[in-house]
């Protein structure tokens, strides 16, 4: 591994998989009434330190939602990181609200979630209609009682696909705190393209877009069913995107918050091969972890970038589910002195 690297990481085999579906828990949902909210799947959880405990806001999916179930976010808490206690109802889910007809009936999914520098925490999260993937955004003081505020980005960005917003943070001690570069909040987002934003104060974000280097722009009406009219130039700025010939050639996400380091803005992103522009040895559609270096001074600016996967399916549980052959990182955390990934 390089110097600026997060890890190397060892899976814990006594205690994986954390968290499991479970069929006792219902939830008596204000759309659907009485459902088993964690029935089918939990996967993909944020992580966060505070109190000297590791919290983990999961999604979890039902068997009935038309969409290969309803996802809602659900919350654990653990004294050492790896034996979780789970609250018993989601905290996330959707609801008779305004936001009903951007989360239902997808629902709400793949959170990340940092601490923003007046002590909330910000939760940013999928909203699924069934059509399009909208990033929205949430507040909370205690992890539990969460605020929504709806869509992460401006009105004219509403009908594009954007998803899995992971906003660049510092350690302050075990915590990972949201970090102002050049006065502004910073996140990437995306899915195949990434791209990124700003944001005065963490709740609404501005794509960073309209860029004078007209080689890394983006037309997004080559990008169908998005109608460039409805915002005007629309030409974002992608950060990085796929490589063919690799293990990252189908999909690239962000994984969790990046994290401002000396060498620079350390992110782990996750991403998906494809089986005949990707590499050949590996499974159409297998997920696996990379990491990136950008820099600070220009966030949009990769300096390195790993060329074969850090962390990759190996395990059972990792082998065989919902999609085979992934291991999906969504949450980083800094506890006991060592850094811990969360993982679906």
């Amino acid at each position: 591994m390089r110097a600026w690297e997060l890890g190397p990481f060892e899976r814990l085999d006594d205690v994986n998989p954390v968290l499991e579906p479970r069929s006792d828990s219902i939830f008596d949902c204000p759309l659907a009434g009485p459902v088993r909210w964690e029935e089918k799947d939990v996967f993909n959880p944020a992580a966060i330190v505070q109190d000297g405990k590791v919290w983990l806001l999961y999604r979890a999916e039902d068997t009935v939602g038309k969409y290969a179930g309803t996802s809602r976010i659900g919350l654990a808490v653990s004294n050492d990181g790896m034996h979780f206690d789970r609250y018993p109802h989601p905290v996330l889910f959707p609801a008779n609200d305004e936001f009903r007809s951007l989360e239902w009936e997808g629902g709400c999914e793949d959170p990340r979630v940092v601490r923003l520098e007046d002590g909330r925490f910000l939760l940013t999260y999928t909203a699924f209609d069934g059509r399009v993937a909208r990033l929205a955004v949430a507040t909370s003081t205690d992890l539990q009682n969460w605020t929504k505020h709806g869509l992460a980005f401006p009105e004219a960005y509403r009908d594009v696909w954007s998803k899995s917003g992971a906003v660049i943070t510092r350690q302050v001690g075990e915590e990972l705190v949201a970090a102002r570069i050049g006065g502004k909040y910073w996140m990437y987002w995306g899915e195949s393209w990434i791209y990124a934003a700003t944001s005065e104060d963490g709740v609404h974000w501005e794509p960073v877009a309209h860029e004078e280097m007209t080689s890394r722009w983006v037309d997004f009406s080559t990008f169908p069913p998005t109608n460039v009219e409805t915002f005007g130039p629309s030409t974002l700025v992608p950060v990085f995107r796929t490589r063919r010939g690799r293990y990252d050639s189908m999909i690239v996400e962000p994984g969790p918050p990046p994290l401002l380091t000396e060498d620079g803005i350390v992110m782990i992103y996750n991403a998906a091969n494809h089986g005949e522009s990707g590499r050949l040895d590996l499974a159409h559609r297998s997920y696996r972890a990379g990491q990136l270096l950008l820099d600070p001074e220009d966030p949009t600016h990769v300096l390195e970038r790993t060329t074969d996967p850090f962390f990759v399916p190996e395990r059972p549980y990792e082998l065989s589910g919902q999609i085979n052959a992934v291991t999906f990182l969504e949450g980083l955390a800094r506890f006991d002195g060592a850094w811990w990934l969360y993982y679906g």
